[in-house]
This record gives structure tokens, sequence and C-alpha cells, in this order.
């Protein structure tokens, strides 16, 4: 492997990192809990946050049971962050 998957798109609007659907976090990290994967690197405090002009990849997937992890990277052609179990979701993760 030699890139991180990218964050394609955003839909979590109240997290610091989102700047019109795009994730501007230098990386996120995926957590959760059974069944679902999180974004863990979601922060809602209404300050504007991240650097400009980057768009995230996923710098650690912790969901090893997920069909697109290999050793902790993913390793999906895109990644979309959303709604659904917590506030912001990694929406591409698929259980094995």
């Amino acid at each position: 492997m030699t890139t991180t998957a990218h964050v394609t798109d955003c839909s979590v609007t109240n997290c610091s990192f989102n700047d019109h659907t795009e994730c501007n976090a230098g990386a996120i990290t995926v957590a959760g809990g059974e069944n679902h994967a999180a974004c863990a690197t979601f922060i809602d405090t209404g300050v504007h946050g991240g650097l400009p002009k980057v768009l995230a990849g996923v710098g650690a997937c912790q969901r090893a049971e997920c069909t697109h992890n290999d050793h902790l990277m993913c390793q999906a052609p895109a990644v979309h962050v959303g709604p659904g179990a917590d506030n912001a979701d990694c929406l591409t993760y698929t259980h094995r």
C-alpha cells in the first residue's frame, strides 16, 4: 500500500473539520463499537478546525473486521462519513 483511503465526503455539518462537506482534518481515525464504525476525529465545538486546502485520508482504522481493513489501514477506494449510530460514522464500513 502506498496511499491511504481518502474521505470523499462528510455530511456531518456540525463537525469542526467539515468545510462544505469536505473533511479538512489531516487524517481521521475510525473507531466505534460492535457492527458500526465511528469517525473518532469528530469534534462538535462550533470552532472551525483543520488545515486549509487539505482533504482528509484515513490515518488508522480500528475496525479490524471491516472488509476494507488491511493491517489497520483502510483500502477502500473512497470513504464516506455521515450520521449513523453515532454523530459521525464511517458509512463505507462493511463487516466481513
